[in-house]
């Protein structure tokens, strides 16, 4: 049993510990210049954008190594606009404006990822942030699907994503304002069509088949570690309930896992994704640069005040699930309990 009053005090020196972390880290900002702050994710998505041109203008060519350049260019880009730049402009990490926030959230998830810019925002920002490993609310359920085995899982789903991402964005709209409901089909329609118009007359596809099967193939090329990233980094880790979950700096240092560095994950998802999870989850609205940038002092802190920092390679995450894919895809996790922590 723990003394009165012990629950208060532990609260108040998470409390401090978050805000001595805070102030380190404000300091690196504060240090740091616009180009640091936003310029180089914000350049990263620009060569992204200027690389779609070649890219469907590959696809016209009869060589296999050229098309499949141009596959590659196009699924890379993709993914870098959909994914890092989804991710950033949901999080107002692109830019400190709030006008050219909205825009880019619409124009990154609606154009370019095909799902409603209010439920990205509600489901990641508010929900998986706010409450990160709580069951029932930001415990990233919403990956499971219990009804199938670990192969078809881990293997074949993935290459569902580009379908089913489109039908769920429509089925929420019936939870929004008619108004909002009609732009997010009329950008969701022009990011879909655009891309089908742009294979018929610029890469010279000639059957609507084919453009399509263009569209799945390249929609899809980073499917499989899309969905890997998203269950490794959180589902296997401490789960709390609601009613006692922890402070937030405890929350984010036991519910969240950083992978290693990979080079082409890394420009496509972004560092905030793949080697900063942690740093993003304790500090969202920094840019993936300003993750990175700060990942030292975050890492040092939290060894420093003994909290945990996990850490560990794809590779060994993929087995870990293969390995207890039910116990971690299937049945209810355990909640973990901190007594004093919550």
């Amino acid at each position: 049993m723990e003394p009165a009053g012990g629950a208060p005090r532990d609260s108040a020196r998470a409390e401090a510990l978050l805000g001595e972390l805070e102030a380190r880290v404000q300091e690196v900002v504060r240090a740091s210049s616009w180009w640091e702050r936003h310029g180089v994710d914000c350049a990263i998505l620009a060569l992204s954008l200027l690389a779609l041109p070649p890219g469907f203008l590959c696809l016209r060519s009869d060589s296999p190594l050229v098309f499949a350049l141009g596959i590659t260019i196009l699924g890379v880009c993709h993914y870098t606009l959909t994914v890092k730049g989804s991710h950033l402009a949901t999080h107002g990490a692109l830019t400190e404006s709030r006008g050219w926030s909205k825009v880019w959230t619409l124009f990154f998830v609606e154009v370019c990822t095909s799902f409603t810019a209010e439920y990205a925002k509600y489901g990641h920002v508010k929900m998986h942030h706010g409450y990160t490993n709580v069951l029932g609310l930001g415990d990233s359920s919403t990956w499971r699907l219990p009804c199938l085995n670990r192969y078809i899982y881990m293997f074949l789903a993935p290459l569902l994503i580009p379908i089913i991402t489109p039908l769920v964005a429509v089925e929420r709209l019936r939870e929004v304002e008619l108004r909002t409901a009609l732009r997010t089909l009329g950008l969701i329609s022009l990011g879909l069509y655009s891309q089908y118009w742009l294979l018929l007359n610029v890469s010279g596809f000639q059957s609507p088949s084919s453009a399509l099967a263009c569209m799945l193939i390249t929609r899809s090329l980073l499917a499989h570690p899309y969905l890997h990233v998203n269950i490794f980094q959180h589902i296997g880790l401490p789960m709390f309930s609601p009613d006692k979950k922890p402070r937030r700096i405890h929350m984010m240092s036991l519910g969240v896992l950083n992978l290693p560095r990979l080079p082409v994950l890394d420009w496509a998802f972004g560092h905030s994704l793949i080697s900063c999870h942690v740093e993003h989850h304790l500090f969202p609205r920094l840019s993936d640069n300003m993750c990175l940038k700060v990942k030292p002092v975050v890492s040092q802190f939290l060894h420093e005040k003994q909290l945990p920092y996990n850490e560990d390679s794809y590779l060994a995450r993929f087995w870990l699930f293969l390995q207890r894919y039910e116990e971690f895809m299937v049945q209810t996790p355990p909640i973990t309990e901190l007594v004093g922590l919550q």
